[in-house]
């Protein structure tokens, strides 16, 4: 989804009274397992549950309230993104940086999830002829410096476990940081990115490839750049077409259940950085359908995007669907754990 619309719905929801949300606990309780790759990080004991809720520091105020209001449950993922337009910001210069290390520090088990677009620009409309120049340009390393410049301020930050979710929704048509206008070349350029970020000491990020489910552009299985440049392979899942319902999501060609064969097979962890609500309104059917669908499957982490018209606490469109995710992972539940 738009980063921008994320950072307009976010300074928006800023005006709105917490309400309802979220945890990750009665979803976890199972053996840890370690990330895949040569960037793996810290070994997390469960599934950690986030939400995405404001771009910056008031995500970190809002995820302690809400935890508060759920009776103690924790969230654990705390999700953000850099912007992408310009350099300078995809180097890490937002000051909220230091608010969510700060949060990341507080305890051993959290996770900080990090979207980090890998072209300037990035939601400016970029026809698919100058995207295939830039992707060229970055795979003969013109860019290696920003990247290497942001791990510096991260592991300075005190982050070096970020989980890095690199070129998002890159099957799709509208990301200047897409694949479709060079394949080959884009999986280079990824390569470069995830070599310049590991070259620096201390850091133990992992790297997320988190395509949209479904076909979208292109098959994201085209752009996948190789299991030793991969740490988990993350989905992004509204409730929208292709599939109506959500059985039609998982079965679909390249949809989730696709994404975990896909992940087994490469002995990946699977994660979904974006989920909720969208094309099919107020719908919990959907709703109990993910939550069950990551008690099964155990991703790494998965974060809900929390505003209207996907999300269930900072929108009020939604209420059916608040109701079962609020039941469903609300603290003193059976087998969830207190923060």
């Amino acid at each position: 989804m738009s980063r921008l619309g994320r950072w307009l719905a976010g300074a928006c929801a800023s005006t709105v009274a917490v309400g309802l949300l979220i945890t990750g606990s009665d979803l976890g309780g199972r053996s840890p397992r370690e990330g895949a790759g040569g960037g793996a990080g810290t070994e997390v004991p469960e599934v950690a549950v986030g939400a995405y809720l404001h771009y910056g520091s008031p995500g970190v105020e809002r995820m302690r309230e809400l935890s508060n209001w759920l009776g103690g449950t924790e969230l654990r993922a705390g999700h953000t993104y850099l912007p992408g337009d310009t350099w300078a910001n995809i180097e890490g210069a937002p000051d909220s940086l230091r608010t969510w290390a700060r949060w990341r520090r507080e305890k051993a088990d959290r996770l900080f999830v990090l979207n980090v677009p890998m072209q300037e620009r990035n939601e400016a409309g970029v026809p698919d002829d100058r995207v295939a120049e830039l992707i060229g340009t970055g795979a003969r390393g013109a860019n290696d410096h920003h990247f290497r410049r942001l791990a510096t301020r991260l592991v300075e930050l005190g982050v070096p476990d970020t989980v890095i979710v690199l070129g998002w929704e890159m099957n799709g048509f509208n990301y200047t940081h897409r694949c479709r206008p060079d394949p080959e070349g884009w999986k280079t350029y990824w390569r470069r990115v995830v070599a310049a970020m590991r070259s620096v000491e201390g850091q133990r990020f992992r790297f997320d490839y988190a395509p949209n489910r479904g076909g979208d552009a292109i098959a994201w299985t085209s752009c996948y750049p190789g299991d030793d440049v991969v740490d988990v392979i993350g989905m992004d899942s509204y409730d929208q077409e292709p599939g109506r319902t959500f059985d039609e999501q998982v079965t679909q060609p390249y949809g989730l259940q696709q994404q975990v064969d896909f992940a087994r097979a490469h002995g990946k962890r699977i994660s979904y950085p974006e989920w909720g609500l969208f094309r099919h309104g107020d719908n919990p059917a959907y709703v109990r359908g993910m939550l069950a669908w990551f008690a099964e499957h155990e991703p790494l982490y998965h974060s809900i995007t929390d505003y209207c018209p996907h999300g269930v606490w900072q929108c009020g469109q939604n209420p059916r669907s608040a109701q079962v995710f609020r039941e469903s992972l609300s603290a003193g539940r059976a087998g969830s754990r207190s923060g």
